[in-house]
């Protein structure tokens, strides 16, 4: 992905987006082929989807994962679905592993979150890390260059209780947005660089 030599990297706004709008596709591929041009010294480009199929609202990442895996051709490296999630149990394991196949990648951890009443249904891209499990006190390591969120539901309050009892219909949606953002991100970004698309999905 690299482009040029001079190219320096610039610190961009945080982005929001609500899914329920017309244009919440093209609104997110434009932002985020901005991010990745951002980031032209990346060898390639790893999509990270964290979160548990076991829960409704923490099922956003690998339903992410896995409708990406569906959308080819791609020119992502993507990790966490459905059928084989990247969560707090395995989370550590699964980063070294992208580690030693991918040390020159840029990262983007894609997760669920809780948030504000007047924000659920709003996805966000945000520089920096994400740092997975802090809306359920849970200690876990930093992943990403930056970030994608979905505010899945209200929190604050019993955050396992209301991550599982959100509506599945609202995540799915949520993650169909997502999906179909980076993927014509991807596409968008193949004829700006001339690289050529792929998708890989990286099993245990």
């Amino acid at each position: 992905m690299n482009l040029s030599n001079s190219h320096k990297e610039s610190v961009l706004s945080p982005f929001s987006v609500e899914y329920r709008l017309e244009t919440a596709v093209d609104q997110l591929a434009e932002h985020l082929v901005e991010r990745f041009l951002n980031h032209a010294f990346a060898e390639e480009i790893v999509i990270v989807c964290i979160g548990t199929d076991r829960s409704t609202g923490d099922a956003l990442g690998p339903l992410v994962g896995s409708k990406l895996i569906a959308k080819k051709p791609l020119s992502f490296q993507v990790y966490g679905t459905l059928e084989d999630p990247v969560h707090a149990v395995n989370l550590s394991e699964k980063l070294d592993v992208i580690q030693k196949k991918h040390p020159e990648a840029l990262l983007i951890a894609v997760d669920a979150c809780l948030g504000q009443f007047s924000n659920v249904g709003k996805i966000n891209v945000v520089d920096g890390p994400l740092k997975p499990g802090a809306g359920v006190k849970k200690e876990l390591p930093a992943v990403g260059t930056f970030h994608i969120t979905g505010i899945v539901n209200v929190g604050g309050f019993m955050e396992y209780f209301v991550l599982q009892n959100t509506r599945l219909f609202v995540v799915m949606q949520m993650a169909e947005i997502i999906a179909a953002g980076l993927a014509k991100a991807s596409s968008l970004l193949v004829h700006a660089t001339g690289d050529a698309p792929q998708v890989r999905a990286y099993p245990d």
